[in-house]
């Protein structure tokens, strides 16, 4: 992964001095820029991508490497994600395949670093599209690929703003010894309330967001190393390497057990993925092209580094994994703070993983309003006009945020009827978010139309890449089959029906009228520099600029 120095010092030499880009918006007004008044980044912005600049650049380096690691939230996700490996295939399966999958997974998020680094634009890797296919394919692809995406990231924020709340309820319930027992009904409720919590924050402007983001990585990595600590320092009843490393205990249900054992990978996959989130607040981030790469490929390395040595401490720590597998708050790695730590550790660190799992659905929100904005202004979605519009006071997308409230709340009264069902959406985040990131991939491999930015892999791209897809590929399969047998209406994955229903949704709303009036993403607004003439002959510092009729079509922005 290797930074082009001479990338990067060509990235630094915008030619602002060349004039004005005219931007047009979806009724045919126009938005003259003068680029010599903004920043690099928002120069390129206009310049090179067509788009009119309406966020501050408030995130830097520490931020915008925190909110990549917040995506993650690697110590909650284990958290709520454990029991999968544990019924899959014992502690075995939890340790190896997250060392195995995380591998495909560190491929997939460079392959995705790859792609921001060069077309860092809110809309992440649903815009790459637009420059990675011919413009035949352009709107149809770049349509898939952004209701995937949107799909993914609506269900990851309805996903984990469950999780936090059963992660409170479990502390509840640990500070009445456990005669609390909280119903479905409980925890969607409260999930309700903290996700209308999300969209109050997200209603704040990016300067407190950053402020609040930044320093959030040094509180993860805080509770992740003290917790390690203190876990093994008061464990009495340790289990030994070769229990940890080699013992397979399969209670799935599946044969054989080396089937079974495969399903480790989804706690992993969930851990891992969203790598695009940090894109989506590329244009509130100076020097995008640098920085947003960086942090996702460095946030990435954290979490597979660290999740596989917190998952081994886990193995080590974790007593009879029947009785935690039967917690009665069903959580069972809450059950083992609690009966490591005793009663006040186990709070104070299910509180933590409470706190850690916030921050995760307040970054998600922010990376999926801010996607909602960026694919209403290509009027990807209904109501375009609406999601678009940014409040004057804020500089944010705020009826972009509490559209997002409302269908992450939407989703997850799914659960009032069948939990079934509402895990079989949860089980759809990985899967739509990670074929949105394959599917620009894939178009970058065959149509060959890829330009790299300063942050690319060289001669390993394509190896790196092929990877990834083949590695995406291998573990949908896993995805979309039930994790326990025998099946039945209660232990059935729904997350195939759910991606076909939202596929075929798509697909009636593209053909009933998303193929007559969508273009796929806005393309470059050329400027001849040509035409541009010194102040000296009259003309000022405006210029020209020059556009196809196609190009044209094709600047169906919001002003």
């Amino acid at each position: 992964m290797a930074e082009n120095v001479n990338d990067i010092e060509a990235l630094r030499q915008r030619k602002k001095s060349v004039g004005v880009v005219e931007l047009q918006g979806p009724n045919g007004q126009a938005r003259i820029l003068n680029l010599e008044e903004l920043t690099d980044a928002d120069a390129d912005l206009a310049a090179k991508f067509g788009y009119k600049p309406v966020f501050k650049r408030e995130f830097g380096y520490l931020s915008t490497f925190s909110f990549a690691v917040s995506i993650s939230g690697l110590f909650s996700t284990v958290a709520t994600t454990f029991s999968y490996p544990l019924y899959a295939g014992g502690a075995s399966s939890a340790v190896w395949c997250w060392f195995i999958s995380g591998a495909g997974c560190m491929c997939l998020a460079c392959s995705v670093a790859e792609l921001v680094s060069a077309y860092p634009t809110c809309g992440g890797l649903y815009y790459t599209v637009s420059r990675l296919t011919p413009k035949n394919w352009v709107p149809s692809i770049s349509w898939i690929t952004g209701w995937l995406n949107i799909l993914g990231q609506v269900a990851g924020v309805a996903s984990s703003e469950y999780g936090a709340a059963s992660l409170l309820l479990a502390a509840v319930s640990m500070g009445s010894d456990f005669t609390y027992a909280p119903t479905i009904g409980t925890t969607i409720g409260v999930m309700a309330a903290l996700t209308v919590l999300t969209g109050f924050v997200n209603s704040l402007s990016t300067y407190w967001m950053e402020k609040m983001t930044k320093t959030y990585v040094i509180f993860h990595i805080a509770i992740l190393v003290t917790c390690s600590i203190a876990l093994l320092a008061k464990c009495e009843n340790r289990h030994n390497a070769k229990y940890v490393f080699t013992d397979v205990d399969a209670i799935s249900g599946w044969t054989p057990v080396g089937f079974s054992w495969l399903f480790g990978f989804l706690s992993v996959s969930w851990t891992m993925t969203d790598y695009d989130a940090t894109a989506h607040i590329a244009e509130e981030i100076a020097e995008p092209e640098l920085k947003a790469p960086w942090a996702i490929s460095l946030a990435m390395l954290f979490t597979y580094l660290g999740g596989f040595l917190f998952n081994i401490v886990l193995c080590f720590v974790m007593g009879d994994m029947a009785s935690i597998l039967e917690s009665p708050v069903a959580q069972p790695v809450a059950q083992i703070f609690y009966n490591v730590l005793g009663k006040s550790g186990g709070i104070f660190y299910t509180i933590c993983a409470f706190f850690i799992i916030k921050f995760v659905t307040f970054t998600a929100m922010q990376a999926l309003a801010r996607t909602v904005f960026a694919f209403s202004r290509d009027r990807l979605i209904p109501l375009s006009s609406v999601w678009v519009r940014i409040n004057p006071v804020t500089q944010t997308p705020i009826y972009a945020v509490w559209i997002c409230v409302f269908w992450a709340i939407a989703i997850n009264l799914i659960g009032l009827g069948s939990y079934a069902a509402i895990a079989g959406v949860f089980a759809t985040t990985a899967i739509a978010l990670d074929w949105s990131y394959c599917i620009p991939i894939v178009c970058k491999m065959v149509f060959g139309q890829f330009e790299p930015g300063p942050w690319h892999m060289g001669k390993l791209s394509w190896w790196v890449n092929a990877y990834a897809v083949l590695w995406t590929l291998f573990a949908s399969i896993i995805f979309i089959l039930p994790t326990v047998r025998p099946v039945s209406g209660e232990t059935m994955n729904y997350a195939i029906a759910f991606l076909g229903a939202i596929l075929i949704f798509s697909a009636f709303f593209w053909y009933i009228g998303g193929r007559r009036y969508y273009t796929g993403p806005v393309v470059e607004a050329e400027i001849n520099e040509n035409a541009f003439r010194e102040r000296g002959n009259g003309s000022g510092s405006s210029g020209e600029i020059s556009r196809t009729p196609e190009e044209k079509q094709r600047q169906g922005i919001a002003s």
